[in-house]
This record gives structure tokens, sequence and C-alpha cells, in this order.
């Protein structure tokens, strides 16, 4: 099983980045969808204190809820390129 947890909203530009990115690393994840509205992110405001995603979760590296995409893309290329 994957260790690592990425959080997202279908249609998402920035959650698409990074999805790529995973993807292109050949990384296994195990996706989460999140509700379109900010107030059903119950999950997402308890790993981040906000609602925002894209969240990744990497325990394996201690990493508890990272967003914004471009700091979840360059934490995956510096640990996993």
């Amino acid at each position: 099983m994957a260790s690592i947890e990425f959080y997202e909203l279908q249609g998402c530009p920035f959650c698409a980045k990074v999805r790529n990115r995973l993807d292109e690393l050949g990384l296994e994840y195990e996706s989460h969808q999140v509700p379109s509205s900010h107030a059903e992110r119950t999950e997402v405001e308890e790993l981040t204190g906000q609602t925002e995603v894209p969240v990744l979760v990497d325990p394996d590296h201690g990493v508890e809820g990272m967003n914004e995409s471009d700091d979840i893309v360059e934490y995956l290329n510096e640990t996993y390129a």
C-alpha cells in the first residue's frame, strides 16, 4: 500500500500539476477526492489548518500536510527524482 496520500479536487489545475509529477516519477499514492465545498473539507483542514488543495502527506519523510502545488512539486523533485 502506498504511504503517500494526495488530497485533490477534480478539475483543479494545481492538483493536476502535482498529480502529473507524482505519475511522472512513478510514485504510488492514495488519492483522496475532496468535496467542492470548502466547508466540507474537514479532513484537509485538520491536516493543514486550511481548506485549500492540493495537499500531500508523506509519513515516510515526516510530511504531515504540505500544501501549495509549487512547494509539493519541489519536494517531490528533491526527495524522489
